[in-house]
């Protein structure tokens, strides 16, 4: 490996190691009773990664990753890049056919699985070498592997600008593409969250987020990199987070809408009933975060940092819209964040100025090495000078703060006239019927495309003929008569990947 000018490579394991010297005994990993220090999760990292090596597996090859948000999570993750390898984390959730397609076009070597997920990978998992957790149906034990391995960290040289991950794009639009991460990437991220939200020595972080998701696993292994300590939830449920915050003094966490929807329809007394004091900074992303919501948020919270952030697996963190501005710009994303460049253009490429909609792009040390395999879809989202587009819709203020209309695909052109599903979903949101509501455009013979909103209502409410004409005069009073939506359909929930992203296609003609 060539030196890096200037010094040492970055690496996602750099932390762990100078605090496993630093401070040895501090907590790194909380999953309820069980605990890892700084020096027991080196030491098991490095384990893991001398039984890669020995079992033949060599620098850049793959090794996949199906396992929830567990003790292990962080010391599999080392581990991989302590040997030189490359992370393909897996959904839980995918189906045998989706698993295999990851598996094969990562052409994975090796896999860590835990053994309930069996059915995940269905017969995978025989042509692959497999440590198999908590049981040993999938393949050899991974304690019992780690048992019989040295202990010493193999220090395989890896270049900052390498992958440590294949990060699986969700698939919203069609087949996953693998996203190379690197190692820079993901390791200037953790320093910067640190920066932002505080996670270092002393503190104590939720990991909420799914870890096999970019975002998830980026604040959840962002404290441990830093110095702090992640405590993690398993399986999202409102009353076990308010019970983890208040078990181990949770100050710090990263969440997405749908908890937030979620927390507020346990009602004030759950709330109340738990002691939340130790919580200090709440940051959101993966959606937009309605007006609405985020103001039950900050009441219910009061002393509580709300940051909102903007990005995507290809850009990593681009804005965070910070506590002090949330009140002032209720919309908002916020600013670019640390290191990066944006720039919003029209269709023609051209820049656009203050108010006017255009695609965003940005640069920054973040940005994804491109996609495995398929340099045009690579090409088709970078330009020359190196902005990526994840192709959202955005407008800047005249103090260059950024508001996202919407994504570029899910722009409805009824009539010929631009319609921004976003804009309504806000105007929706903020009815005391509606829990969550998304907008999509179906095919209309006479206008091409027709809004069509699909909703989920709270409690004690239902979308009968009374409920419809309120909603529509709802958004009447604040927007045009050709955003009105022309359908209303009730749901119990809306279709959702890891990330918590709304599957609109799936709400197309069903």
């Amino acid at each position: 490996m060539p030196l890096t000018p200037g010094g040492a490579p970055m690496s996602i394991v750099a932390g762990l190691r100078e605090f496993a010297r630093a401070t040895p005994s501090a907590t790194a990993v909380i999953d309820g009773d069980r605990r890892l220090s700084f020096a027991e999760l080196d030491q098991r990292a490095s384990r893991l990664a001398t039984h890669l090596l020995d079992s033949g597996l060599r620098t850049g090859d793959r090794v996949a990753v199906l396992l929830g948000n567990r003790l292990e999570y962080p010391e599999v993750a080392a581990g991989i890049a302590k040997a030189g390898l490359v992370m393909v984390p897996l959904n839980p959730r995918l189906t045998p056919a989706e698993a295999g397609f990851i598996l094969e076009h990562s052409t994975a070597s090796a896999l860590v699985a835990d053994d309930a997920l069996g059915s995940v990978v269905g017969d995978h998992a025989g042509r692959l070498a497999t440590l198999s957790l908590d049981g040993t149906q999938l393949g050899v034990s991974y304690e019992e592997a780690l048992a019989a391995a040295s202990n010493v960290d193999p220090l395989v040289p890896v270049a900052e600008t390498d992958p440590f991950c294949i990060a699986y794009t969700s698939g919203t639009t069609g087949r996953p593409k693998g996203v190379l991460i690197s190692h820079r990437s993901r390791a200037l991220t953790f320093y910067m969250s640190a920066l932002e939200w505080g996670l270092g020595n002393g503190r104590v972080s939720a990991a909420v987020a799914p870890m096999y998701h970019g975002a998830g696993f980026a604040f959840g292994f962002a404290p441990v990199h830093t110095g702090g300590t992640v405590t993690m939830l398993r399986t999202w449920d409102p009353e076990a987070f308010l019970a983890l915050v208040e078990r181990d003094r949770v100050q710090s966490a990263f969440l997405v809408p749908t908890h937030a929807h979620l927390l507020r329809a346990l009602g004030e007394d759950a709330i109340a009933s738990h002691d939340l004091s130790s919580l200090d900074t709440l940051y959101f992303n993966a959606s937009a975060l309605p007006w609405s919501l985020k103001q039950w948020v900050m009441e219910t919270f009061p002393g509580v940092g709300v940051h909102e952030l903007y990005g995507s697996t290809e850009a990593g963190i681009v804005t965070n819209l910070r506590p002090v501005d949330q009140r002032r710009k209720p919309g908002s994303v916020g600013h670019p964040w640390y290191m990066t460049e944006v720039r919003v253009v029209d269709d023609a490429g051209a820049p656009v100025g203050p108010g006017q909609p255009g695609e965003l792009f940005s640069r920054s040390p973040y940005l994804m090495n491109g996609y495995l395999d398929d340099p045009e879809a690579t090409a088709a989202c970078t330009t020359e000078d190196g902005f990526v587009t994840c192709g959202d819709i955005v407008v800047f203020d005249d103090e260059g703060y950024l508001h996202v209309v919407d994504r570029k695909k899910d722009l409805i052109i009824s009539g010929g006239v631009n319609i921004y599903p976003r804009e309504i979903e806000e105007v929706l949101a903020t009815h005391e019927a509606v829990a969550e509501v998304a907008v999509v455009g179906e095919p209309d013979e006479t206008y091409g495309e027709r809004v069509v909103a699909h909703v989920v209502l709270r409690a004690g409410h239902e979308l009968d003929e009374a409920t419809l004409a309120a909603l529509e005069a709802h958004c009447r009073t604040s927007l045009a008569g050709f955003k009105v939506p022309r359908e209303m359909h009730a749901r119990t929930a809306l279709p959702r990947n890891a990330a918590s992203k709304v599957l609109k296609r799936e709400l197309r003609s069903i």
